[in-house]
């Protein structure tokens, strides 16, 4: 009687908001790391808004490559702003309660902003393919229009993709435990607090993961191979290196990005002993991309390291004018 009685009290209590206890294992030193992670956003944000400064500015990166790249930048900060502001929080003052509401906003942000950084790359891949494989066709077919299609498409996509998890995670029962070993709010990390279990909310996960980056991650393949049988075609080795020197830090970024996601959701399924590694992970994957994306463009690519000159000297100029003294 007591028995079933206590199971129906812990059945109608639900807990009003989460606690997000930070990296598991380490919770007496992970303030330490709040400066190098500190160090990854504020880079993320400051290379990423001098590259928008960059193809805003200089007429010659004022192509459909650079286009992508600038909306990959935008991605980018959401997805940094997304969870660093709340993380840093954490290790420095110690501000662990998130609210329900905010920790399934949390969850949606993360798994639109990442569905959107697999569909710029899946633009990005279509623009070398027509730019190699078509090239006297690309100008009309990657048109201004054609960018803004492809973009107003992966940011509608990606929104309504995503909205089925938070909605999932939002109808468990949170009956018990309120404490996240985890300074962001995941899917799963959220789900396993419930007390009528998770299989829907991993199942609707997986399935819209194959359907979203897995279609992308396909098509990326099948563009490359495509480039890959045109390149080998040129007669000039020169000719194929030039080819294939364009797509060397998309290739980088992508080689990374999906990696790192495949490696995570192998850890995940095969429920490692160690959860500081699936955590630290996942924290990185939604930290390094901001900051690694525009630094390895910025190396490979020649043009855009003449744009941030371009944008140095006009900045010195215009300091120098006003510290000229009047006539």
């Amino acid at each position: 009687m007591s028995a079933s009685l206590k199971g129906s009290n812990s059945s109608k209590f639900q807990v009003s908001e989460f606690i997000l206890m930070g990296l598991p294992g380490i919770h007496s030193w992970q303030h330490w790391l709040s400066l190098p992670l500190a160090i990854l956003y504020l880079s993320a944000i400051g290379a990423n808004i001098l590259i928008l400064v960059t193809i805003c500015q200089d007429p010659a990166l004022q192509q459909p490559m650079y286009s992508f790249l600038g909306i990959l930048s935008v991605v980018d900060m959401g997805l940094a702003t997304t969870i660093m502001p709340k993380i840093l929080a954490i290790f420095w003052f110690d501000a662990k309660v998130i609210s329900l509401p905010e920790c399934f906003a949390q969850i949606y942000a993360i798994h639109c902003f990442v569905g959107m950084e697999s569909g710029i790359f899946l633009c990005m891949a279509f623009d070398r393919y027509i730019a190699i494989c078509h090239p006297l066709r690309y100008p009309s077919i990657v048109t201004k229009a054609l960018i803004l299609r492809a973009t107003v498409l992966m940011v509608l996509r990606n929104s309504l993709f995503s909205l089925p998890v938070p909605v999932l995670a939002a109808q468990r029962n949170y009956c018990s435990r309120n404490e996240i070993e985890h300074c962001l709010c995941s899917n799963l990390g959220v789900t396993s607090l419930a007390c009528d279990g998770r299989r829907p909310n991993s199942i609707c996960q997986l399935v819209l993961a194959w359907l979203g980056m897995g279609s992308d991650l396909g098509l990326i393949i099948l563009s490359y191979i495509l480039i890959l049988r045109s390149v080998l075609k040129l007669n000039s080795a020169e000719a194929a290196s030039k080819a294939l020197s364009t797509c060397s830090s998309h290739l980088i970024l992508i080689l990374f990005f999906y990696t790192v996601v495949v490696v995570i959701s192998v850890i995940h399924l095969a429920e490692t002993k160690v959860p500081l590694v699936p955590v630290l992970l996942n924290v990185l994957h939604n930290i390094i991309p901001p900051s690694l994306n525009p630094m390895v463009y910025a190396l490979r690519t020649k043009e855009l390291r003449a744009g941030f000159q371009k944008v140095f000297c006009l900045s010195l100029e215009k300091k120098t004018r006003h510290q000229r003294p009047s006539p």
